[in-house]
């Protein structure tokens, strides 16, 4: 007898897979989002074999802004190692000569891909899944590494009024992330704001009404350790200036 199984049925069965294996993904790594300090010649990550049971690889590469697979000018060593059971060890991410050829006036973006393969199952029709972690990788140049505990970059930036939009202005020479746009009155716009990723000295559009935000907007962004500060602005006419920020919770 054959079964019949529908496009949407299957579609639907294959998500729940995906989403039990995410719950016990076994590889994991050390941070959310990766600072290569260009006076360094390689940066090391922290991955772990959070199963107790079975070897895992671990398998990384690095893209580009693009998405495509690239050998320089970073390259991840080893590309593919054994974790055992419960273990933990570190990939490396090299610099090669070519990485003077990039900007040293602002930062370069990347993306560090980690991999996990489980081993062969010895149970018949079993589906397995490769989940693979894509964070953002940025190469600062030596030029413009910050002074640590100095003011941060991010409370330069500044939002003008266009009609009833926020662009929001990046004069500095790193990349700004913004997760989330408030007003002062308000603790949350909802969830249906989309992540603004604004490039070194560029500008572009928040997607949130002036309206929505008002003359005192509350902005968040990910700073390098995967914190969640928040930037407090206040308008006068069309142009609004960081006038405090403060840790989220």
């Amino acid at each position: 007898m054959q079964l019949t199984i529908s496009y949407r049925v299957l579609t639907a069965v294959l998500s729940l897979v995906m989403l039990n294996n995410l719950a016990q993904a076994a590889v994991s790594m050390d941070r959310t989002r990766i600072i290569f300090d260009g006076s360094q010649k390689s940066i090391s990550l922290n991955i772990s074999n959070n199963n107790n049971k079975l070897p895992y690889l671990a398998q990384g590469w690095i893209e580009n802004v693009e998405g495509k697979k690239i050998q320089s000018p970073l390259v991840v060593l080893p590309p593919v190692q054994r974790l055992e059971p419960g273990k933990s060890s570190q990939v490396k991410i090299e610099a090669l000569p070519a990485i003077s050829t990039l900007p040293q006036d602002r930062e370069s973006l990347f993306y560090f891909n980690l991999r996990e393969i489980p081993p062969k199952s010895d149970k018949p029709n079993t589906l397995q899944i490769a989940l693979q972690t894509r964070v953002k990788l940025f190469y600062r140049p030596k030029g413009i590494m910050p002074e640590k505990n100095g003011t941060p970059a991010q409370e330069k930036l500044t939002l003008e009024k266009q009609g009833d939009q926020y662009l929001i202005k990046n004069p500095t020479p790193y990349y700004v992330t913004i997760i989330n746009a408030t007003s002062k009155a308000k603790s949350s716009i909802g969830n249906d704001f989309v992540p603004v990723m604004v490039s070194p000295f560029s500008e572009d559009k928040l997607g949130v009404s002036v309206s929505q935000l008002g003359n005192s907007p509350v902005l968040t962004y990910i700073n390098d350790y995967g914190g969640r500060p928040n930037l407090t602005f206040s308008c006068q006419a069309l142009n609004c200036q960081v006038v405090a920020n403060s840790k989220s919770e």
